[in-house]
């Protein structure tokens, strides 16, 4: 992979993801994480408290990164790691931004989810397709393929909020709580971190978020 691709990469994919760890129960004491890559959300998880924290990471390079921080790392692709299923019982599921990847991300998010004892928590995290973004590449008349975020060229899985509500009701988890990151003009900027008022206006919502947090409950 190239430098430039590999460090935007990194950025987007490998940070312990602080909207996401603040959704992890704090008493959960053992937690999947699908999609660990190097291990930034354990290691923030474990200087937390006391917790085990199982990873399943198909990349090895990242998978090896990860044993420092996780209990144990599953090595392969998270959709055959679901359908063996032997990872036992957890209390926590944490998704972040790897559905999108997998070709049946239903089946799959279905298979951990049944892993989490009844009551426990699934955090998901989604890019939104519905960003305005979309829309203005495709009026150029391509739909956009870039090396990280909403349009990642490896996403197969593109999801609205309404899509990513359905992923998780059809898992059998009950959806408490949706976070959505903003993002007008371009990440990062000053004006994101002033878009409260403009994020409560429903049309703006579902065109500036940029990414869905979703935290859910098993039945």
């Amino acid at each position: 992979m190239e430098p430039d691709r590999r460090a935007a990469r990194a950025r987007a994919y490998e940070s312990p993801r602080p909207e996401v760890l603040a959704l992890v129960p704090p008493g959960a004491r053992r937690v999947l994480d699908v999609g660990c890559a190097t291990g930034a959300l354990a290691r923030a998880l474990k200087a937390r408290g006391d917790v085990e924290v199982v990873g399943v990471e198909r990349d090895p390079a990242s998978a090896a990164q990860a044993r420092r921080h996780c209990d144990r790392v599953v090595e392969g692709d998270a959709e055959a790691v679901a359908a063996a299923g032997h990872l036992g019982r957890f209390d926590c599921l944490v998704a972040a931004d790897v559905l999108e990847h997998l070709v049946d991300p239903w089946s799959a998010l279905a298979a951990y989810a049944a892993m989490l004892d009844p009551g426990c928590r699934a955090v998901v995290s989604l890019p939104n397709a519905a960003h305005w973004t979309t829309f203005a590449r495709l009026a150029g008349g391509r739909w956009p393929r870039l090396p990280e975020g909403i349009h990642d060229a490896t996403h197969l899985r593109w999801l609205t909020l309404r899509d990513a509500l359905e992923l998780l009701e059809g898992a059998q988890l009950r959806v408490e709580h949706v976070s959505r990151r903003p993002w007008v003009l371009w990440r990062g900027t000053r004006l994101d971190r002033h878009a409260g008022p403009l994020m409560r206006v429903p049309v703006a919502r579902a065109a500036f978020a940029f990414q869905h947090v979703l935290a859910a409950r098993r039945g």
